[in-house]
């Protein structure tokens, strides 16, 4: 029973992110957007903790599998990705006076961007681990996610608290600058990985 903890985490994070995801397709039909951003929040935070501790949990008892480290970057990506495309479509966040054509052409492009590196990532670790390739997470992979989580809770924070304040307005883009510089950056890293011999 304990072996099968970490893929339980797995599959308990994925589970948390369809809630979330739904919670924030939800939040234009509701009076108390506050409320609703704040509960989005704290399930976005118990998902990102099940992804923290099911790695460690994996390697101490010993369970590590090529399922886990598939199946535990795809959780990965369908939070990300998910979250940023449902900032697209609700139209969150807005910053400073930048227009509201020119602020979807933002949000559509940084999901495009997240979209598209997590596809071709993906890729990669299909073609790499069919080669006997280890393409385990390693630490470009690890910073880029907790940008992403990091961007995603800005953006969760300024939408429900501060959507107007132009400290979190400076945050929150900044954070979008850096987190997009990552990604693709780490991007370009997976791709070198897949040059290496097989373990």
């Amino acid at each position: 029973m304990l072996k099968m903890v970490p893929n339980i985490l797995t599959f308990g994070r994925l589970a948390l992110t369809i809630l979330f995801l739904g919670m924030l397709l939800y939040v234009p039909q509701v009076h108390d957007k506050i409320f609703t951003f704040d509960a989005a929040f704290t399930v976005f935070i118990i998902a990102a903790l099940t992804d923290i501790i099911d790695g460690p949990i994996a390697r101490k008892l010993n369970v590590a599998s090529k399922l886990g480290r598939m199946l535990d970057p795809l959780a990965d990506k369908i939070l990300v990705c998910g979250a940023f495309l449902c900032f697209a479509l609700i139209r969150e966040p807005s910053l400073f006076a930048i227009s509201e054509t020119y602020m979807n052409v933002i949000r559509w492009g940084i999901a495009a961007i997240l979209i598209g590196r997590e596809g071709y990532v993906t890729i990669l670790r299909h073609a790499a681990e069919a080669k006997g390739i280890d393409f385990r997470a390693v630490a470009s992979g690890k910073i880029k996610m907790f940008l992403q989580s990091f961007a995603i809770g800005a953006v969760l924070i300024k939408s429900a608290h501060a959507p107007a304040a132009t400290w979190a307005n400076w945050v929150t883009a900044i954070t979008f600058l850096i987190m997009l510089t990552v990604t693709i950056v780490s991007g370009f890293a997976a791709t070198r990985r897949t040059a290496q011999k097989p373990a």
